[in-house]
């Protein structure tokens, strides 16, 4: 059975691939065409991602942010630390250096108790990590351990003698042991963090009843 040429027209016997007269190729493969979408299909929104970039805020903003936040909080602590190598009471140090942290900062938000107690707490932290790395290099450098460790045994046989008992000298006697004394150390830099935290953060809170009284028309 014969079929004509689809580019000449010349009639063609069925089988052949080419066509005789103009060479044109007879197989040809027909692409299905895709179907088309439906009017009722709609794109399904993208799920929002908790990022900074996704959220359109450039992570440089956040970045200059958090600085913004802990500048204040490092030089409260900075000034804070420098009272207690001369004698002021560590506790009123990070009562102050909460106080100051809001007092520092320029965000007007940190007139806010709860900002503040966070702004207190941050620097009460930064004071902890200070002194302590203070006392270690004084232990170090300047070989100070044993000075340190006469002074705890003092206060800790000081605060014996107020609640005298049976069984205070059994833990007296632990705590002049290596053992005992580490313990005593990690329990009593624990408590301090602690107490630092939680002092700083109601300096904090007092500093930002302070300011939002000050800037108050």
């Amino acid at each position: 059975m014969d079929h004509p040429c689809y580019k000449c027209g010349h009639s063609i016997e069925d089988g052949k691939a080419f066509c005789p007269q103009c060479g044109a190729p007879q197989i040809r493969v027909a692409i299905a065409e895709a179907p088309k979408a439906s009017t009722d299909d709609r794109p399904v929104p993208a799920l929002p991602l908790e990022t900074g970039a996704a959220a359109g805020i450039p992570l440089s903003v956040l970045a200059s942010g958090w600085s913004r936040h802990i500048r204040p909080c490092a030089l409260a602590a900075g000034i804070a630390v420098v009272p207690m190598f001369f004698g002021v009471n560590p506790f009123v140090a990070a009562l102050g250096a909460g106080f100051l942290a809001v007092v520092l900062s320029r965000s007007g938000s940190a007139t806010r108790p709860a900002l503040g107690a966070k702004f207190g707490a941050l620097s009460g932290v930064l004071l902890f990590a200070m002194s302590t790395v203070i006392e270690l290099l004084a232990v170090a450098v300047l070989h100070k351990g044993a000075e340190i460790r006469s002074q705890m045994m003092d206060k800790i046989q000081q605060a014996a003698a107020r609640y005298p008992g049976p069984e205070v000298q059994p833990f007296l006697d632990f705590v002049k042991t290596s053992e005992g004394f580490a313990i005593m150390l990690v329990a009593s830099l624990i408590f301090g963090l602690v107490a630092f935290v939680v002092l700083g953060s109601c300096g904090g809170a007092l500093g930002a009843a302070f300011v939002a009284r000050r800037n108050r028309p």
